[in-house]
């Protein structure tokens, strides 16, 4: 079975470290996803406010490198439990137990007040295919530029 989830988001609020009886650093912290589509009449997007938890040096990297707004790229696994309340009703919630944790953006667009839309943490640059590879779209030029291109039909054959 697999159980493997990555979402990108920004941080709601600080990361909150706190330490096992046994002194093992665990941070909990929100990320808001938002989702690709607008809904049924394109209106705004909705955001998802996903919790995510992280244990011993993930814990204490991000506690120390993110802050609320940072952007971040949280790969781990979908855990589900169910706990009682305090009235002693079933609840259950989600969260990701993070294994790695990824800047979302660069430290100089993140010092120049936020997003700089279309950039990434490598520069901004779309993908240059592998040597031999299927090249048509793809450029050194910033991926906000107009560097795709058409592409011819020729004889209609399809590669595979």
């Amino acid at each position: 079975m697999l159980n493997h989830i990555i979402v990108m988001g920004r941080l709601t609020r600080d990361p909150e470290l706190r330490y096992t009886q046994t002194q093992t650093p665990v941070v909990s912290f929100t990320v808001a996803v938002d989702r690709d589509f607008g809904g049924r009449d394109n209106r705004e997007r909705q955001t998802d406010f996903i919790d995510c938890v992280a244990w011993r040096s993930t814990a204490e990297f991000v506690s120390k490198y993110f802050q609320k707004g940072s952007m971040a790229v949280v790969s781990g696994r979908l855990q589900i439990r169910d706990w009682t309340d305090r009235e002693g009703g079933k609840r259950r919630s989600a969260e990701i137990v993070a294994d790695n944790v990824y800047f979302g953006e660069s430290k100089r667009s993140r010092e120049e007040g936020g997003y700089a839309g279309g950039s990434s943490a490598s520069g901004g640059y779309a993908p240059k295919p592998a040597s031999g590879g299927f090249s048509a779209g793809y450029s050194d030029a910033p991926v906000g530029d107009s560097a795709f291109s058409e592409l011819d039909d020729g004889d209609g054959d399809l590669p595979f």
